[in-house]
């Protein structure tokens, strides 16, 4: 806990004026990361993961990575709003690679099978 409060004091501060804009939280003995699986018990920490939980509690997305690499914020805004899309759609619309607010997305059902080729090109998972 103290290490997030010098992170957020000494560094954080001085990249997002303020400091972050939400708690940072301590899991002292890897309780909640032994619940998500990213607790390394023999070195006593986690490793970095990101977790989308959506509002009935499940996992619809995480990401694990090993200490030494970064995770993409901007990737992470990108899926949840790919996520609010389809919640608020029921499912009617789904988002394809590279998916932004504003381009298209894909309708499924039997139509759609055998024929994504015409409704998404490659080119639109790249801004």
């Amino acid at each position: 806990m103290f290490v997030h409060k010098m992170w957020n004091d000494h560094e954080l501060c001085k990249m997002v004026a303020g400091g972050v804009p939400f708690p940072m939280l301590s899991d002292a003995g890897g309780k909640v990361g032994g619940v998500y699986g990213v607790y390394d018990e023999e070195a006593g920490v986690e490793t970095r993961g990101r977790f989308l939980i959506d509002p009935d509690g499940i996992i619809q997305a995480y990401e694990v990575l090993t200490p030494p690499v970064g995770r993409n914020v901007a990737e992470s805004i990108r899926q949840i709003q790919a996520f609010q899309l389809v919640r608020e759609s029921q499912g009617a619309q789904t988002t394809p690679s590279g998916w932004r607010p504003g381009k298209p997305t894909l309708k499924p059902g039997i139509d759609l099978v055998g024929n994504v080729w015409r409704e998404w090109k490659v080119e639109s998972a790249f801004d």
